[in-house]
């Protein structure tokens, strides 16, 4: 079975940074769009950062500037590295990732999730 597997989340104060990393874990036969989303309290779940196979990237206007999102193909990874963290950065981050599974089909997977904590 495929799935991501995310880590680096952790307690931060504000300014500092963080590098989160999400693997895919099991055969595919391509790996498509990966991405970042995040979910702060009481907030819905919304688009970080993504990066096409080819290394086109976009940001949310909240976190440009400040965070880059980088993969290896090699590896079936991508990262995510958070710099100048602020405290409205507080969330649950997830990874995401279309892939082309052994069965010839396209599939949208998220990861169970890292949480980022930025404070005092």
């Amino acid at each position: 079975q495929v799935q991501l597997v995310e880590s680096g989340g952790g307690l931060v104060q504000p300014g500092g940074s963080l590098r989160l990393s999400c693997v895919v874990s099991g055969i595919i036969l391509r790996l498509n769009t990966m991405a970042w989303y995040r979910q702060g309290p009481g907030k819905e779940r919304e688009l970080v950062a993504g990066i096409s196979t080819g290394g086109s990237r976009n940001y949310a206007d909240s976190v440009k500037g400040r965070f880059t999102i980088s993969r290896d193909n090699a590896k079936n990874m991508v990262d995510l590295q958070m710099n100048s963290l602020k405290p409205e950065d507080t969330a649950v981050y997830y990874c995401n990732a279309v892939v082309l599974t052994v069965r010839d089909t396209t599939e949208r997977l998220w990861g169970k999730g890292t949480l980022v904590t930025v404070s005092l």
